[in-house]
């Protein structure tokens, strides 16, 4: 028997680094899958990726979600950012085929009431919580200026990391909102330097976080510079560049991994290195995971269509390369911990596990 898995990111636009990344994740779980030679019931199954570009893209989005449906496909690991997964959420409900995202951490996501949704990491309002938290009473942040990028995504992380901080009793100095690295960010910069922030909080993607990360380095600035899981990648060293990485650089990923998990990961990331010749960026261990947890729902339900698997995914408890996988009523990864990170020059380094 043959099983369809669709995958769906960006894999153009500016976030399509990304987009491959998660993609390659899910050709890697394909793969190992059919490694396995594994039987779902009493049939040998075939894993089959079928893969669409949604571009990051409100229009581009749903048309890819419905390409899917009309592929037939037994389940949908995708899509990349909240703005796009929402939305199509509903496509994959009517059609009653089960979607796991990745990477969208928005909650609203699990909050529609689709049973077929479901993701492996935290969600927003956890991951700025914490962060604020920590900002002020470990990071030792008095004076912070919060800067987000206008999206429905950063706007969420922003106010969940200005109540936190709000609850450990510091103060949000001033609230920006910045979309592109040209002279948009210049103005930015210049406002920072005026107010003197001692910690700068930017909740969007690395795309813009290098480019700004380097502008204050360049203006004389060194504040902390914290930042959510969009800028939390390898990318983002080369973006903002060597002598701006040099000051301290905090981030955090909704669907890091916990110590006792890192020889499981660290694995996967040699693997995954081989296999394509780049280190991975963000989120393709939880794709590969998200493959691999939707293939085990399949097999503990001893079947491949949606509405006799999705019983069983409900129920699962899995362990994967990112760590431990089950699902609470909502869909949502349950205690799902937030891994801060700092930068060591061009390196990432573990710094703690946020719960």
């Amino acid at each position: 028997m043959t099983v369809r898995i669709g995958h769906v990111a960006p894999m153009t636009g500016a976030l399509a680094h990304l987009g491959r990344d998660n993609e390659d994740g899910a050709v890697l779980a394909i793969e190992d899958l059919n490694a396995r030679c594994l039987l779902i019931g009493t049939r040998r199954a075939r894993f089959e990726l079928v893969a669409r570009d949604d571009g990051a893209d409100l229009q581009m989005g749903p048309r890819a979600a419905l390409s899917l449906v009309v592929a037939g496909v037994n389940g949908v690991v995708g899509h990349l950012t909240s703005s796009v997964t929402i939305p199509t959420a509903r496509i994959y409900h009517d059609a009653g085929i089960v979607q796991i995202s990745p990477s969208a951490s928005r909650p609203p996501y699990t909050q529609l009431g689709y049973a077929t949704a479901f993701r492996v990491i935290a969600h927003d309002d956890r991951l700025g919580e914490l962060l604020g938290r920590y900002a002020v009473e470990v990071a030792g942040g008095r004076r912070i200026a919060v800067v987000d990028d206008r999206t429905d995504y950063s706007t969420s992380i922003a106010d969940a990391f200005e109540a936190g901080v709000l609850q450990a009793g510091g103060t949000v100095l001033r609230r920006d909102q910045v979309m592109d690295d040209g002279a948009e960010l210049g103005d930015l910069v210049a406002t920072l330097r005026a107010s003197k922030p001692d910690l700068v909080f930017y909740s969007g993607m690395d795309t813009v976080a290098g480019p700004l990360l380097r502008q204050i380095h360049g203006a004389g600035l060194n504040p902390v510079f914290m930042g959510s899981d969009g800028i939390c990648t390898g990318e983002l060293p080369r973006l903002a560049g060597a002598k701006a990485m040099r000051s301290t650089v905090l981030c955090a990923e909704t669907g890091g991994t916990e110590e006792k998990y890192q020889p499981a990961l660290r694995a996967f990331k040699d693997r995954f290195k081989q296999r394509f010749g780049v280190s991975t960026q963000l989120f393709s261990p939880h794709v590969y995971d998200a493959v691999q947890v939707m293939a085990q729902a399949m097999r503990n339900a001893g079947s491949a269509e949606p509405a006799r698997y999705l019983p069983a995914l409900k129920a699962i408890s899995f362990t994967g390369v990112t760590g431990a996988i089950s699902f609470d009523d909502r869909g949502d990864l349950r205690d799902g911990p937030i891994i801060l990170y700092s930068y060591n020059g061009m390196r990432r380094v573990n710094v703690a596990v946020l719960r």
